[in-house]
């Protein structure tokens, strides 16, 4: 069990072989791309930011820091929670990648997810 075992892709990159469990945690399908295409294992839909939530944030990096803190909220809801459970616990065995649709690599919910995976599987607060 390492946090090594999860992993972050645009879904507008090739999946790879050694991908794993492939979860897609956008709320919108990602525009131009087929079912076959991004090849997942789930659609996590609900572990998406909410749509006020991702309208105010915009993909801009000035509101990154609040966006964090927000969102980490949002998936404090025992719906969500209980989804992050499930996602870390095949993080546990084997690899888990993470299948986004935002542009900003460095700035969308699959960074927190990652995060919030990372903190299930070390056990940090």
């Amino acid at each position: 069990m390492t946090t090594s075992n999860v992993r972050l892709q645009r879904a507008y990159d090739a999946p790879q072989p050694d991908d794993g469990h492939r979860v897609l945690v956008d709320r919108v399908w990602p525009r131009g791309k087929t079912k076959g295409e991004l090849r997942l294992d789930a659609w996590a839909r609900d572990l998406g930011p909410s749509t006020g939530l991702r309208k105010w944030f915009g993909h801009d990096p000035a509101r990154w820091t609040e966006f964090q803190t927000r969102y980490r909220e949002e998936l404090t809801d025992p719906e969500r929670a209980k989804a992050l459970d499930a996602l870390a616990a095949i993080a546990r065995t084997g690899r888990v990648t993470i299948v986004y649709g935002a542009r900003d690599r460095e700035h969308n919910q699959a960074q927190v997810i990652a995060d919030e995976l990372a903190r299930r599987l070390t056990g940090a607060p």
